[in-house]
């Protein structure tokens, strides 16, 4: 039987580099050889024992690759094509996608989130994916590996985030964090039409692409209070729109603190332990606030539509990947990566 190499998770603190047997499609699925995956931030959240999966799975969730395999009854595509898949793998005919919930797909929460987290992901030479026809989207070929990577995650979570706070044109919005989510929602706040856009971080070549992403006015946290400054900016009023992207207690709050009343925070973070509701902040519940949450929109169309928003040139997020590594050198990929050493903002992983 045909082996592959695939990074697999041992236990907290440890994934290693280690032979799989390369997955034959069955009906209904089809197997991508991989060229190209990253790392996410969620997958330091698994690595660290903060989001528990089984060991030995393969982990990864971010693919773009080329169709290696096609199981019965999956039409329309052809061996070789290169392709995209989301990192959220929607049926497409559950209750749940039917509902336009694709996300949560099977009526589980997060249940659409299968690679890396349910089954073997895609930081592997092949992957296995399920439910092909909703998910399989092939890359136009103007377009290289790299300039889609962003696409199966960070880029469909950022923009769901901007989609989800329901930003109207000319309004304020706020993004706190600009790792490459928060840089996402940022590009996707200008394409939805806000007036002014505020970032805030305290890496200072992240407000650096903030400002190229088109963020109007970035705040270093380490040198001003952004509560104040936000409040300066909207003559007391707060933002419209305050999208958090880190996942922490700290952030989350500013953003409720920074919101008008009526105002709207979309939360894209993965949380870990507790988080609380200030009471002052949160009005007692009086405020009017509207908070929602967003996981990774996926699927074929899905795709479709940000490799469509990348070809016309109006967000370019290929700059994003800092570094590269072969999938032989993932653990220093994950060492850099999880400690956020060297300017990091996204690792190109290619086999």
């Amino acid at each position: 039987m045909p082996t592959m190499k695939a990074a697999v998770y041992l236990r907290p603190g440890k994934i290693s580099i280690e032979e799989k047997p390369v997955p034959v499609p069955g009906p209904g699925e089809a197997l991508i050889k991989i060229t190209t995956t990253t790392i996410c931030g969620t997958d330091i959240h698994i690595l660290k024992g903060e989001y528990p999966v089984k060991p030995g799975l393969t982990i990864g969730h971010e693919p773009v690759g080329v169709i290696a395999a096609l199981g019965a009854g999956v039409n329309g595509y052809e061996l070789g094509q290169r392709v995209v898949v989301g990192a959220i793998s929607p049926c497409g005919q559950c209750y749940s996608c039917l509902d336009g919930q694709q996300s949560q797909c099977g009526g589980k929460a997060a249940g659409g989130w299968r690679f890396g987290n349910t089954i073997d992901g895609c930081q592997a030479e092949y992957l296995l994916v399920p439910y092909a026809m909703s998910n399989l989207e092939v890359i136009p070929d103007e377009l290289t590996d790299e300039q889609v990577l962003m696409c199966p995650d960070i880029m469909s979570t950022g923009f769901g985030g901007a989609e989800s706070g329901d930003i109207k044109i000319g309004d304020t919005v706020v993004i706190f964090a600009q790792g490459p989510i928060g840089l996402c929602a940022t590009a996707g706040a200008k394409l939805r039409g806000a007036s002014l856009i505020i970032a805030v971080d305290g890496v200072s070549s992240r407000l650096d692409m903030a400002r190229t992403l088109g963020a109007d006015i970035t705040i270093d946290y380490t040198k001003t209070d952004p509560l104040t400054e936000i409040m300066r900016l909207t003559q007391g009023r707060g933002v419209d729109v305050a999208i958090e992207a880190l996942g922490t207690q700290v952030t989350f709050e500013s953003c409720l603190r920074a919101l008008k009343p009526g105002g709207r925070l979309s939360s894209l973070g993965v949380y870990s332990g507790k988080l609380s509701l200030p009471l002052d902040a949160f009005a007692g519940g009086l405020g009017d606030h509207k908070i929602v949450t967003t996981l990774c929109p996926g699927g074929k169309d899905r795709m479709r539509r940000l490799m469509n928003v990348v070809k016309s040139g109006r967000v370019k997020l290929d700059a994003m990947v800092t570094h590269r590594f072969k999938l032989d050198d993932i653990e220093q990929a994950y060492d850099l990566f999880a400690n956020q050493r060297d300017g990091v903002l996204k690792v190109a992983i290619t086999t």
